[in-house]
Parts: C-alpha cells; structure tokens; sequence
C-alpha cells in the first residue's frame, strides 16, 4: 500500500524533530550546568565504606530484630528502625518499652500506661557505611575525633569499635525508655526484668547482663562464635554486638543505585528534565547544599530551623527539647539539630528532629520561610499522630524564634517547591521496598522477633 506524504503531514515530522531536537539541546544544558555544580562542590558517588563480614552481619541480623537485647522483651532495634517502614517507624515520636500491644509497629504501636513518648523521631539508618561520617545522632552526642569517640560512656566504652554506627549502637539498650524498661516491670513471659534494675550510671553493668542473656541461648553461641572465631566467651562484650549490628546495618542498608546516584556516576539519562532542574535549585540558587552538602547531603552540623518543640521534651529542660545545646552547654547551641542525609528521604517520613512534618512539600516550605512557618504552625495540619499534636503548646515555641540560624534558604513558589520535590524522589533507590523487607529473618535464637 502506498503511503501519501502530504505538505500537511511533513509539516507534523518537521516540528516533531524541532521539538526532538530542542529537548536534546535543552537536557544538555541543564547537564552542563548541573555538573558544573557538582565538580565545584566536590559531590561524586558515595563511598559505601569496607565490605563487612558476614558472619559479623548474621549475628547483626538477629541481634537487630530479637527482642532479647531489651528489658521487657518487648522491643527490638528493628522496632524502631524496620525495613518494612523505611527503616525508621512512620512515627512523629516513637513508642518505646512496654507498648499496649506487643509485636504491633509504626503506627500501630500504642503507648502504655505510665509510659513517655520519645522525644525525638526515629532516624533511618541508610548508607550509614560511608568512611563520611563522623556523628551518630541528632544531637550528634557520639562522634568520632579521629583517634577516638566522644560518647555518653566516656572511658567505659569498650575497646576496638571500628566506626561512629557501631558506637551508637551501644546506647539504645541502655536507655530505660528506648529499650531498658523501668524498675518494677515484668517481660513479655511475666518474669522481673533484671536489666531495669541496673543504676542507670553503670553502662558497663548494663551491657554484661545484655551478654549474659544472650551467651545463655546455644543459637547466640554459635553466631558470636563464628563471628569473631578468635575471642574466647569470657571476653565477649557488647561492644562485639554492636560491631555487628553495624555489620548488619551497613551491609542489609547501603543502596547505591538511585537515579542520583545513577547520575553521579555518569549516566546523564538516569534524571528527568525535571528532576534535573530540581537538582539545579538544590545545588544552586535554592542554597539546599548549604548544608545538605557533599556526596553524604549533609554536613553534620547542627542547626535552628525553626522548627516547633514538640514532644515530651528532653533531660532537665524537659518539655523543652535543646538539642546540640544540651551536649556542648552552650546557649546558642539550644534548639539546633543535625543535618539529616536525604538518601530514600521519599520513604523516611516524618521529617524533622520531632516528626512536625508528614511532607516533603511542607518541608520545603519550611526551609524557605522557617520563622512563618513556625508562629503560624497547627501540629494538627501537618502530622497525624495524636499524642504529640497534645504536647504542643505556644509557650514552648518562644526560645526557638530568638535563635533561628539563617542558613540563606531563599523564597521559594509553588513551581520551585514542586522541582525540588522532583529531585528528592530521584534519591529513591529502584523497587526499594521489595529490597529491605528482604532483610528481614524468618526466626531469631530466642524466638522473639520484630
């Protein structure tokens, strides 16, 4: 059959080719100018950090999601940080010791009786390998100098952890909230729980009796056996538990294939036009690299955003939370908390040290008028969970106006917010989901898992 080429239809393919054409030359544009960036601002691929071993990453594994290592056998690190919830719990404020239900996550999980908030939002532990960092936390209480670790336990931490991720991992066992339980509680078999009994200043004692419980199951044994072959039982401690927690952490949580990622490394097709142009405003005029800054996206400093206090607050100045003021003492440091990574932030909601956020879009917002945002903000408009929308109140906003850093965030509209929004979704490793609820074991030595 004989095809008819009209003026009319020619016309058509021209302007398709124009239109081809035009888009091609555009992309390359926003190529060279986004590169540009990245090359003056030193961000190339993210160092994954040093293969870990992998019997350290088996016992790791079940160390993570057994709920062994707290004190009402109740509550598992994975509790708080579940692959099926992005690593973190989907909650403003998490749920600790003694919940109404047990075995209940993320929003499901109901306070108990007697029992606080924590009061600060679960973080994710993504690509927590990279040699980049040098601070856990968002008060950023345990950092490492280079020779050594400043953390809560001083001289009593243990010898011979290898990096900031397994230093953390000392600490939630020791807080009675977070995992600890308080004197007076029984397990979840009805049993005293021992580890409450503990003075709260001696960690060393808190963590030998941790051991003690793990080394009685004949499944732990063999998994701290085989991960550190050449450490006889009497001198296992925690700080081998949470060498391999980390092992776990870095090995089952590092993604490194996200479209940025993608980019990064070469592949110019790997962005939209769009998230491109978001990446333009975030490492540009939108000043996002400020301090979301090198291939980590964050500089690991601390900072006063403005955002609300909420929450039962924090030590002595509680319901007042002073974030990196409480570790250095210093009054221009209250209310400042650390620069968050953004890697697979689309997953890791709610936003902020507290949770005030559900949304990326309202984040962004945020960023961009911190000190409007704050005076007009309603807890109810922007977060859903019930309990910490009560703790709000008016009173505990006024310190955090006074000290709001100017990190030269500036007006951002609709289109901009939208564009920026664009490229966050880009950090999004492929079929994410499917990937962490694969790091999820099928049992644990003592039987109890989260």
């Amino acid at each position: 059959m004989e095809v008819q080429v009209t003026p009319k239809v020619l016309a058509v393919f021209v302007a398709i080719a124009f239109v081809s054409t035009d888009l091609e030359a555009g992309n390359k544009k926003l190529d060279t100018k986004l590169r540009q960036l990245l090359t003056e601002q030193g961000v190339g691929s993210l160092d994954a950090g040093p293969a870990q071993d992998p019997d350290e990453v088996a016992l790791g594994q079940a160390l993570f999601f057994d709920w062994e290592l707290s004190g009402n056998r109740d509550t598992a690190c994975a509790t708080c940080h579940h692959p099926t919830l992005g690593t973190a719990d989907q909650l403003s404020l998490s749920v600790g010791t003694a919940p109404v239900d047990l075995g209940q996550l993320g929003p499901d999980r109901e306070l108990g009786p007697g029992r606080e908030l924590m009061p600060r939002n679960a973080p994710d532990v993504f690509n927590r390998g990279s040699s980049a960092w040098f601070s856990q936390f968002w008060d950023s209480r345990v950092v490492s100098t280079g020779t050594g670790f400043i953390s809560p336990a001083g001289a009593a931490l243990p010898d011979g952890l290898p990096n900031v991720l397994a230093v953390q991992a000392m600490f939630p066992v020791t807080s009675r909230d977070e995992m600890r339980g308080a004197v007076g509680d029984l397990d979840s078999f009805g049993e005293v729980n021992e580890l409450a009994l503990i003075d709260d200043a001696d960690l060393p004692g808190q963590w030998a009796a941790i051991m003690q419980r793990l080394l009685a199951l004949p499944g732990y044994q063999q998994l701290f056996a085989d991960a550190f072959p050449d450490v006889a039982v009497d001198d296992l401690d925690f700080g081998h538990a949470a060498r391999a927690l980390a092992a776990f952490e870095i090995d089952a949580y590092t993604f490194l294939d996200s479209p940025w990622d993608r980019y990064v490394a070469g592949d110019n097709n790997a962005l939209s036009s769009g998230q491109k142009r978001g990446a333009l405003l975030f490492y540009g005029s939108a000043n996002c690299s400020t301090c979301h800054s090198g291939s980590l996206m964050t500089d690991q400093q601390h900072y006063n955003l403005g955002v609300p206090q909420l929450g039962p607050g924090k030590g002595a100045e509680a319901p007042e939370d002073h974030g990196r003021g409480r570790e250095t003492g210093i009054p221009e440091d209250r209310y400042r908390f650390r620069t968050p990574a953004l890697r697979n932030c689309e997953e890791t909601f709610p936003y902020m040290h507290n949770g005030a956020y559900d949304d990326l879009e309202d984040v962004v917002r945020h960023h961009a008028h911190p000190l409007f945002s704050l005076i007009t903000y309603e807890p109810e408009d922007f977060m859903e969970q019930e309990e910490v929308i009560e703790t709000y109140t008016i009173q505990n906003q006024f310190g955090v106006v006074f000290g709001i850093d100017n990190v030269g965030v500036p007006h951002l509209n609709d289109k901009k917010v939208k564009r920026l929004v664009k490229f966050l979704e880009a950090l999004t490793a492929p079929q994410l989901r499917q990937r962490l609820e694969a790091t999820i074991p099928d049992s644990t030595p003592s039987g109890l898992l989260d």
